[in-house]
């Protein structure tokens, strides 16, 4: 019986799994079916510990600890298929625990390089005043940009100096804006979002020329547009203001709590990364400077 086609079929007919993860769970298998085949074995007969010898091979051969993880579900999930159709006897991939895959560390910018990109929009325009608005409101807050394009009038106060940021229907929190960005917003509402908005219903706080709210790819083209500008020579997305924001913030002594609320991160080990970043930048700026270093 041939239990790797039985497997695909399985997928194919019973998971809803796109068409790529399907090819992936393909891969996986086809390359494990490989490695079984050249130690002359049959899938039924695999043991835990052929499968351990495996990832090794894996890791050996200088595959990612990410392609590692991926094989050991892809492999998980065909014994479980086997175990649970009574094709064998005992799951050979169970209590197997997939190596740790080290987050890679986000990609930042010196305060040197914000102060550069911010300066590039002038509000001197409807384009310069809501651009120059959304950058500062981006880095001051450090919101996601689906949060910042989601803004609507009323989520702002601007006398209390705060944003309202809602995660869900039911779930929100408020973030400090700051001098500066507060500055410019107040500017952009009151001379020339009107010049941008053709409809009193819409209430998006940001508006393209359309006069709709600002889309993902729209903001994506606007920071590519100021980062040539600034002649900065790093790839800068949306998110890298979000974590550039963080990371100031620790360098200048934040705790680590209040800027998981800001981020709105449900677990403290993600906003944990940024304080790695600044310990490498210690130790940088440590080994450069220190006479005896």
């Amino acid at each position: 019986m041939n239990y790797i086609e039985l497997f695909f079929r399985y997928l194919e007919n019973e998971k809803e799994l796109s068409l790529n993860t399907l090819d992936s769970y393909k891969r996986d298998i086809r390359q494990f079916e490989s490695y079984i085949n050249e130690h002359n074995l049959k899938i039924e007969e695999v043991t835990k510990t052929f499968i351990i010898t495996y990832l090794i091979h894996m890791q050996k051969s200088g595959k990612a600890t990410s392609t590692i993880s991926r094989n050991l579900a892809s492999i998980r999930c065909l014994y479980q298929f086997m175990y649970n159709s009574r094709f064998i006897e005992s799951d050979p991939s169970s209590n197997l625990e997939s190596p740790k895959v080290e987050k890679k560390l986000p990609s930042v910018l010196t305060k040197k390089e914000v102060e550069l990109l911010l300066e590039q929009p002038k509000p001197s325009d409807a384009k310069g005043a809501r651009d120059k608005a959304m950058l500062e409101l981006l880095y001051a807050t450090g919101i996601r940009v689906s949060e910042l394009i989601s803004l609507q009038l009323n989520d702002l106060d601007l006398k209390g100096g705060f944003i309202r940021c809602s995660v869900s229907d039911n779930k929100s929190r408020t973030i400090p804006i700051g001098n500066i960005a507060l500055k410019y917003l107040k500017l952009y509402i009151s001379d020339y979002r009107k010049l941008l908005n053709h409809s009193e219903e819409e209430t998006s706080l940001f508006l393209n020329f359309h006069g709709s709210k600002m889309t993902r790819q729209g903001f994506w083209k606007i920071i590519k547009y100021y980062t040539a500008k600034a002649k900065i020579n790093k790839v800068i997305t949306p998110h890298t203001l979000r974590h550039s924001f963080a990371v100031h913030l620790i360098e200048n002594g934040a705790d680590l709590q209040s800027i998981q609320e800001m981020l709105g991160h449900s677990d403290i080990s993600t906003t944990q990364i940024y304080s790695k970043i600044n310990k490498n930048r210690i130790m940088e700026v440590y080994n450069k400077t220190h006479p005896r270093a």
